[in-house]
């Protein structure tokens, strides 16, 4: 072998070498851009973005926990669609059945000799935890708490809750009763955008009834005024559990801490990932509601095009400084016929960080496209038939 051979086999492996080193040392320069997230004393938890739904951080979001009382979040959201669809009102008595009133846990001591307003039984559910106020609205609503539990799975499928399934409105232990921190976020998430109102009742610190006054179990509405819910649970399998959000300007933040070992931890552990979140994270917005960010050719309609947009301002959390970085692509739906209702979903929005997914997002249509005559639509059938 000659020396340029060998000086030529040697420089081939030194350029093998540095490319296998900088293969292996890119993605963790570029993973050490994100910011490291708290190392949290619970079995499993997240933070996320309510805004965009995005998650920052997680651990074990998808395993199966208990939910306890953190099950009363649905219970309350089947409930304000009760309230939203005027079958049942605030004002409207409801009385008590031997069964709500027995409830074992947390009570906010319901009475069967004394019928009870449903705002009373909304705010002993919220505020006291009371799993008695559970089954009593659960009863209002459906005419019996396991009625009741057959709406609340329905609406856990329609929200994507794919780790969830509920037996009971209180959170009571059983092995069929299940969740997710993922789920139990994005009920979360639900509540508060659909019920903006309803909401209020998840930053009252006490409730009075039946002369027994009870705080709210949620440490952090004392100890951060941006705080404002959202609910406690515990059972000895559970552990101690606490779902909080704050709002620091039009930000959001929703941590799901699960399974720690006492009320003060679970507060102290919520309250360093919402830090975390809101420290280390910009908000960038998108796209504004109503902006037009594309047009779709439409067939066989009264108008061949279609301004396209999102249904909200699209906002997302990325790492401080990396704002410029963010990047969108449109995902339209092709072929696209009229008629075409405003607000009809007619593609996505994938948000991108550098080449890191942050979320898809859906495109609506900004107007409405009405079918064309005979002659328009018999000449775009032609067309698609050939093409």
């Amino acid at each position: 072998m000659t020396v340029r051979t060998v000086r030529a086999a040697l420089l081939s492996r030194l350029c093998a070498a540095m490319l296998v080193l900088f293969t292996c040392a890119y993605p963790a320069a570029r993973a050490a851009e994100m910011p490291v997230p708290p190392q949290i004393a619970a079995k499993t938890w997240l933070l996320m973005d309510a805004n965009s739904g995005q998650l920052l951080a997680s651990q074990g979001a998808d395993e199966r926990i208990e939910p306890a009382s953190l099950t009363k979040l649905m219970t309350a959201y089947v409930v304000f669609g009760a309230l939203r669809d005027r079958k049942i009102t605030l004002e409207q008595t409801v009385p008590v059945s031997e069964r709500a009133s027995r409830a074992s846990g947390s009570r906010m001591f319901i009475d069967p000799k004394k019928p009870v307003i449903v705002e009373e039984l909304v705010r002993g559910m919220i505020i006291q935890s009371g799993n008695d106020a559970g089954i009593a609205l659960a009863e209002a609503v459906a005419g019996s708490e396991e009625a009741f539990v057959q709406l609340m799975n329905k609406e856990a499928q329609r929200l994507g809750m794919k780790g969830t399934q509920f037996t009971n409105a209180s959170g009571l232990p059983d092995q069929k009763h299940f969740s997710t921190a993922r789920d139990l976020a994005t009920l979360t998430a639900a509540l508060i955008r659909d019920f903006p109102a309803q909401y209020k009742y998840y930053s009252m610190k006490e409730f009075r009834y039946n002369n027994i006054t009870q705080q709210n179990r949620n440490r952090l509405l004392w100890l951060d005024p941006t705080v404002d819910g959202v609910k406690t649970g515990f059972t000895d399998g559970a552990g101690y559990c606490l779902i909080a959000s704050a709002a620091r300007g039009p930000r959001r933040m929703l941590s799901v801490v699960l399974g720690t070992n006492s009320d003060s931890l679970r507060a102290q552990e919520s309250q360093r990932l919402l830090n975390y979140g809101f420290q280390l994270f910009d908000s960038v917005r998108v796209y504004a509601k109503g902006t037009a960010i594309s047009t779709l050719k439409v067939w066989k309609g009264s108008d061949s095009k279609l301004s396209v947009g999102v249904p909200a301002d699209l906002v997302v959390s990325v790492p401080r400084g990396m704002n410029d970085k963010v990047k969108a692509e449109f995902l339209g739906k092709e072929p696209l016929v009229a008629p075409v209702a405003a607000g009809q979903r007619v593609g996505s929005i994938r948000v991108l960080l550098e080449n890191r997914i942050l979320g898809e997002y859906p495109v609506v249509a900004l107007n409405e496209v009405a079918v064309a005559g005979l002659l328009g639509r018999a000449w775009d059938t032609l067309w698609l038939w050939f093409n």
